[in-house]
């Protein structure tokens, strides 16, 4: 029996991790733009409440001494959770004016989470069978670790699914040897069958080696495989 034709296919899942930083409204509006590229589609947007242990902490001593438990607790939770929906709210709206737009998605959903950031957001990605997690990173942790240790560098290795980091504009970014010249000239005159110009052509200091697979025309019946 033939499979049926799925007329109606799955909202793309976004999963947004947010802080009220500017930074995390900058992943936010990153994640509306997907959100219209991939319609229709529901939104996630989660914040971790990172000083809930404390406070969880307090309210079990307040207890102990005989007054009501849990009190503090539904009261930050649902206090957390109007902030978290008013802000994004106010942001989407802001979106939706600059676009002249109406909101990208098919729903929207806000979460409050009190483990650790990467773990909640990657396990609202589990939950809900995210197709893509966007959260921001400063990238200020130096030129070969500018996310280790950070909520974005665990939230890529927890993650089921990809992860798109979103950086600032003014960033602070490693600092990478522009291109040469010379090679970019070679590379434009020989339509990229040469890379380096010949000063850098086996040059001791650039451990590289490329293979090129030019496409496949349908008379060929493999790869013409170059070493370079």
């Amino acid at each position: 029996m033939m499979n049926a034709i799925k007329t109606n296919p799955e909202p793309y899942a976004l999963v947004v991790g947010i802080d009220f930083s500017e930074l995390s409204d900058l992943a936010l509006e990153r994640g509306c733009d997907l959100a219209a590229a991939h319609r229709p589609s529901h939104l996630h947007v989660v914040h971790v409440e990172t000083e809930w242990t404390s406070r969880s902490n307090e309210a079990t001593a307040v207890g102990a001494q005989g007054e009501p438990r849990g009190e503090t607790k539904a009261g930050d939770l649902t206090q957390a959770s109007d902030r978290l929906h008013e802000h994004v709210e106010q942001r989407v709206g802001q979106w939706c004016e600059a676009r002249s737009s109406e909101p990208p998605f098919e729903r929207l959903t806000t979460h409050v989470r009190f483990d650790p950031a990467a773990e909640a957001i990657a396990q609202l990605a589990v939950d809900i069978e995210a197709d893509l997690v966007v959260v921001g990173t400063h990238g200020r942790r130096g030129a070969r670790r500018f996310l280790l240790g950070s909520v974005a560098e665990n939230t890529v290795r927890l993650a089921p699914c990809d992860v798109l980091v979103v950086r600032p504009p003014d960033a602070t970014v490693p600092q990478i040897e522009a291109p040469c010249p010379r090679c970019m000239q070679t590379r434009r005159d020989t339509h990229g069958a040469e890379l380096w110009c010949d000063q850098h052509r086996g040059h001791a200091e650039r451990k590289y080696t490329a293979h090129y697979s030019p496409a496949r025309r349908s008379h060929q019946s493999g790869f013409l495989i170059h070493s370079a």
